[in-house]
């Protein structure tokens, strides 16, 4: 909790008087909006109390907010499927007039994840209503194919460096493994795992779970990064134990930390 009364301003009772040398975050967990501000408050706290979080809460921002994503991504040069984020069924309705002429989009909530919520948008009559999407509706070029066998490849970065890989199969174009995408096994090109590094870089985190679909022209695309990412299915076809593989460059992280201190 926050407690001014506290010499670091926080109370953490399981650490007593002291804070951690450490947090790495799983999830945060669901509630009402002023519960997780609080939540995220206690997380951007802790840094400035210069206690190493992975993720700190400014990356679990950026990555919770797709449009954030995306605009970060965009900026860094990597390439990602054109992107809107829109307040008003008004404006977005003007806007899949203009841009499903060039072909469909994909609706995404704008916090959502586990691949719940995607729509593909092909007409304007196929756009929900305004509180379906709590008004803002955040859309991206759909880039995949057409054919019955649709890929994409989730990718586990930590520390600058790959963890795990996977490539999802579906017959539908949502390859989510919650929504019955197959997890194969992949080894990641050089050109891939550097759009991973790249994106994780972009974005500020300290781990990730980073999205790529090889779009219908050939060229990789970037889709999403998650700083909360889940990895059940990639670890049914990974070769090491990535909580492990997280864990150790998490305590590496917090060595440094303290090493800095002290000679500093």
């Amino acid at each position: 909790m926050f407690s001014t009364l506290h010499p670091s301003g926080l109370i953490i009772p399981v650490f007593g008087p002291a804070l951690p040398q450490g947090v790495i975050v799983r999830a945060v967990a669901a509630g009402s909006f002023e519960a997780v501000t609080r939540r995220l408050g206690i997380l951007h706290a802790l840094r400035e109390q210069g206690v190493p979080v992975w993720n700190d809460a400014r990356a679990i921002e950026r990555c919770v907010d797709k449009s954030m994503t995306s605009f970060l991504i965009a900026r860094a040069g990597i390439p990602t499927p054109d992107t809107w984020a829109i307040e008003g069924r008004a404006e977005a309705l003007r806007l899949i007039r203009r841009e499903t002429l060039r072909g469909p989009l994909v609706l995404k909530p704008l916090f959502g994840s586990q691949g719940r919520g995607l729509k593909l948008i092909r007409t304007p009559a196929e756009l929900t209503e305004e509180e379906t999407c709590a008004g803002v509706y955040y859309l991206q070029r759909f880039v995949g194919g057409a054919g019955p066998d649709h890929c994409d490849f989730r990718v586990l970065v930590s520390g600058a460096r790959i963890i795990a890989a996977m490539r999802r199969r579906a017959a539908h174009w949502i390859t989510n493994v919650k929504q019955g995408g197959r997890p194969e096994a992949v080894e990641l090109d050089a050109e891939l795992a550097a759009l991973a590094i790249r994106s994780m870089a972009a974005v500020g985190v300290d781990f990730a779970g980073v999205d790529i679909l090889i779009g219908r022209d050939a060229r990789p695309y970037v889709l999403e990064v998650n700083s909360m990412p889940a990895w059940s299915g990639l670890q049914s076809v990974a070769g090491i134990d990535i909580s492990e593989a997280i864990a150790v460059d998490f305590l590496a992280a917090v060595e440094e930390r303290l090493r800095s201190r002290r000679s500093g």
